[in-house]
């Protein structure tokens, strides 16, 4: 059993036999599992475009799923800060954070999550990514209560000092983290390419700030748990082949079948797809445990967020529970 917190990453998948709705509930469903399975928060990531995923309005959905639950911690995992002023997303986690005191985070992404047509219809500029490491700093400021009185302020927001993380999958969220000295959460679930080398660097250069005298270490992780072992492998290897159906099925006018995506698996955009799949722990209860905390150590990881691909809502549900820390 892992020694670190665990929480969950809910990607709000709309199935293709759903809907919107139906996908919200089933976000109601995992974060109640969560709660009282113990986990440590559930967060939702913004993406836009994409109508196999129901967290765009992450702020929305994160409001509906916490009058819904009572104590766990929720966020975002994250707000993809170039898409959006950070006034804005002040008086949006502001008010969370007003209705919901103790339980909301606001993780801050760097990329556009989502396509280029996407990005120009939000209606920001393309160097808006370049404004990064100071939004954030505005941000802080408008969490923060010493601003002047003259000076725009969050309302709601001010004063509510909301926590903030750094997401990424490259060095420069590392580096970016490390120098002012936040929480680096690295989305290694599906990036798993630079984690080790972005973590350590991360430690070695952490600047420490008032609110986070040391630093602190998110790493994601896939988690394909069932009550046995062998029940376990055979639903990764749905949920490895359901990830190439989807992935490879953007932009085509129809979605592929399973026997056309299992044409497709061991082509180099299949094989890159999976490789996106490298950090999973697959079993049952007794091992996945063990698998979450051999990867906890190798990521040198202070907490893991888990992201459950099973194919079916209720294989997903039944994953959370059996992982659940508290189980």
């Amino acid at each position: 059993m892992t020694s670190v917190p665990i929480s969950l990453l809910d990607l709000a998948t709309v199935e293709s036999n759903g809907g919107i709705g139906d996908a919200l509930a089933h976000s109601v469903d995992l974060a109640r599992a969560a709660e009282t399975g113990g986990y440590q928060r559930v967060w939702y990531a913004e993406h836009h475009n994409m109508p196999s995923i129901a967290s765009s309005a992450t702020a929305v959905l994160i409001a509906h799923v916490a009058a819904h639950t009572q104590t766990i911690r929720l966020g975002a995992g994250g707000i993809m800060l170039p898409n959006h002023s950070p006034l804005v997303i002040a008086e949006q986690f502001g008010t969370l954070a007003e209705l919901h005191p103790g339980r909301i985070d606001l993780g801050l992404g760097r990329a556009p999550g989502s396509d280029m047509a996407t990005f120009r219809a939000l209606r920001r500029d393309l160097s808006a990514s370049d404004a990064f490491p100071s939004d954030i700093i505005e941000l802080q400021q408008l969490f923060g209560d010493s601003l002047p009185r003259t000076a725009v302020n969050a309302y709601p927001g001010r004063g509510t000092r909301v926590p903030l993380y750094v997401l990424g999958s490259s060095m420069f969220g590392s580096s970016l983290a490390a120098q002012l000295g936040l929480p680096y959460a690295f989305a290694s679930h599906f990036a798993p390419q630079l984690l080790t080398e972005a973590v350590a660097y991360y430690r070695a250069h952490y600047r420490p700030s008032e609110d986070h005298p040391t630093p602190y270490v998110i790493a994601a992780v896939n988690v394909v748990a069932a009550s046995t072992d062998d029940a376990a492998e055979a639903l990764f290897a749905r949920a490895e082949l359901d990830r190439v159906r989807r992935f490879l099925s953007r932009g085509r006018e129809h979605e592929l079948t399973a026997d056309e995506a299992g044409a497709l698996y061991d082509t180099p955009a299949g094989e890159q797809i999976r490789e996106m799949l490298r950090y999973t722990a697959i079993g049952g209860p007794v091992r996945v445990r063990e698998e979450l905390a051999a990867f906890a150590k190798h990521a040198d990881a202070d907490e893991l967020i888990t992201v459950h691909p099973a194919p079916t809502p209720e294989e997903r549900l039944r994953s959370v529970r059996l992982a659940a820390p508290n189980d």
